[in-house]
């Protein structure tokens, strides 16, 4: 989890999701659109939707944004849109993930391999990293719903399969095919939860020095800018003082 918890903290450093609302919002309203065509334009009935519309909410999208996002898939004028992964590495070998969706696969391909290949990395085939990570399901709790001990019962009974708990956050982890029912059972003893998706969790690291760090980010920096890419994960982890150095740049 450290390369993943790390990359978050250094994203609320940096700012770049105040920066980058608009097209944050643009990005979660895709993915509303797409798992609203694609099943029940209901979030009641659809747990892909209701999860989009979770993480959306969590970053405090606007409600009419996600309305337009349900509208727009039931007005049959929503685009067509190929859900792409692609697998790399970074600076220092560290491993990337890249998740697209787009309406011109040769365009986002294109664009997704150049923008490696600019920031020292280079893009592998499909499978190249993603034996690196394991799919699951992340749900996240503020640490004031209760200790580490309530929480880790309320997990288990939940059908969860771990949980980290530290002074700010529990993160439980599940099966990918269990997240709906883990989350619903979840809200249920411990509320409404901070985050709920599917991510690729690492199961082994890559660490970088400051250097190494610096040039990764960059590279994760343009690869968000892109309006085809919906969310990039790596598995870099980094000692202290190098995160620290990097915050205060």
């Amino acid at each position: 989890m450290a390369g993943h918890s790390k990359w978050a903290n250094i994203q609320h450093r940096k700012g770049r999701q105040d920066k980058l609302r608009s097209k944050l919002f643009s990005k979660l309203a895709k993915e509303i659109t797409v798992a609203a065509k694609m099943g029940d334009p209901d979030p009641d009935k659809n747990p892909r939707l209701r999860l989009a519309v979770k993480e959306a909410k969590s970053v405090s999208c606007p409600k009419d944004v996600i309305d337009r996002a349900i509208k727009k898939s039931i007005g049959g004028d929503a685009e067509n849109y190929d859900e792409i992964r692609y697998e790399g590495y970074g600076p220092k070998g560290v491993a990337v993930i890249v998740e697209a969706m787009t309406d011109n696969k040769n365009r986002t391909a294109s664009t997704v391999r150049s923008t490696f290949s600019k920031n020292g990395g280079n893009l592998g085939e499909t499978g190249s990293v993603g034996f690196m990570f394991d799919r699951v399901g992340e749900i996240v709790y503020l640490a004031s719903v209760g200790d580490a001990d309530t929480v880790m019962m309320a997990a288990i009974e939940a059908g969860a399969e771990d949980v980290q708990s530290d002074e700010g956050a529990h993160v439980i982890y599940c099966a990918d095919t269990d997240l709906n029912e883990v989350a619903t059972a979840l809200e249920a003893s411990l509320g409404e939860s901070e985050t709920t998706k599917l991510i690729w969790k690492p199961n082994m690291t890559t660490e970088v020095d400051l250097d190494g760090l610096t040039k990764l980010m960059k590279l994760l920096d343009t690869l968000e800018d892109d309006d085809d890419v919906q969310r990039v994960t790596t598995n870099f982890t980094a000692p202290d003082d190098v995160m620290d150095a990097f915050g205060d740049a």
